[in-house]
């Protein structure tokens, strides 16, 4: 294996010298078109499965046929191949049926696009390569979102809409604790930025910090379940946010865990608590308004230990 390995790396990296010494391409583009492009679909099928799902239900052969006479054409500087005869083409599809161990194209594409998604949902945890780029998208889309559709007047403001992923069970097969707690951060920061508070904000030397929060877990959750957040503004002013966050299940609404946490307006530079200016608070304090009229929530204050209140009889 490492022998194949290295006449496909050397044909590659021969391939690329002379992309970078024609001035066509340069180092990093290079690297994007891999890791972005075939790179993903290698990974998971290497070459010939991938040229498989591409010729589709005529099979390896036709596909093989169909693209045969480009082999001559001056796409590339690796311009020595052997002749596409009628035996060898056989002898690729033969074997490329083997490999595909009766697996329909149909089938085929599920697996790799079930792939895809598991490759990418981990570059995007990771932050690299395709993952990256995919958060950068989330982030244009979260910044650009109408701020009317993400807060209704007089109601919890519904800020995440998204997917329990395969990385965030335990061995119980549910979504595990520091999971939870990632989505209320995840939360917290769709909140600022519904508040206007981007990256911007944040380079001009202020922000907001966590004083302190409490967590209440109630009901599980399973892979690939969709879950939901919302968001309700118990106390704002120019220093503090106490905000209330609870967690959904999107199948049926029912709670599946809630936190409560105060924030404090800080001067990055000095450390210190510092009062907001009045433009960044005005979106804040219209919407802690409109959230004053909401119903408290029960469990608001409550400490850890704290007995539940009895029904009345």
């Amino acid at each position: 294996d490492a022998h194949l390995a290295d006449r496909l790396l050397e044909s590659v990296w021969r391939e690329a010298l002379w992309l970078i010494n024609d001035d066509i391409a340069t180092t990093q583009e290079i690297d994007d078109a891999i890791r972005y492009g075939f790179g993903l679909r290698w990974a998971q099928m290497g070459l010939f499965e991938t040229y498989r799902l591409a010729g589709g239900e005529d099979g390896m052969a036709h596909f093989i046929k169909q693209f045969g006479p480009t082999l001559q054409w001056p796409w590339s500087k690796l311009t020595d191949v052997p002749e596409l005869t009628e035996e060898l083409v056989n002898k690729i599809a033969t074997q490329s049926d083997a490999q595909s161990a009766g697996h329909s194209i149909r089938e085929l594409e599920r697996i790799r696009d079930r792939n895809l998604v598991g490759l990418l949902r981990s570059l995007k945890e990771r932050d690299w390569g395709a993952g990256a780029a995919l958060n950068q998208y989330d982030k244009f889309l979260e910044k650009n979102a109408d701020g009317d559709a993400l807060a209704e007047e007089h109601a919890p403001m519904h800020l995440l809409d998204i997917a329990v992923l395969p990385a965030w069970i335990d061995y119980n097969g549910h979504m595990t604790e520091f999971r939870y707690t990632q989505v209320f951060s995840d939360t917290c920061e769709a909140l600022l930025r519904r508040l206007g508070l981007h990256d911007e904000y944040v380079r001009a030397g202020f922000s907001y910090y966590t004083a302190e929060t409490h967590t209440q877990f109630f009901d599980e959750v399973g892979v690939n379940e969709r879950i939901y957040t919302t968001a309700q503004i118990l106390i704002a002013d120019d220093k503090r946010l106490h905000v209330y966050y609870s967690l959904h299940a999107g199948a049926d609404d029912r709670v599946l865990a809630t936190l409560e946490a105060m924030y404090l307006h800080v001067d990055l530079k000095s450390g210190r608590v510092c009062a907001a200016d009045t433009d960044s608070l005005a979106e804040l304090m219209r919407i802690a308004r409109s959230h004053s009229t909401l119903p408290r929530p029960e469990s608001v204050g409550r400490h850890v230990g704290q007995r539940k209140r009895r029904q009345a009889v």
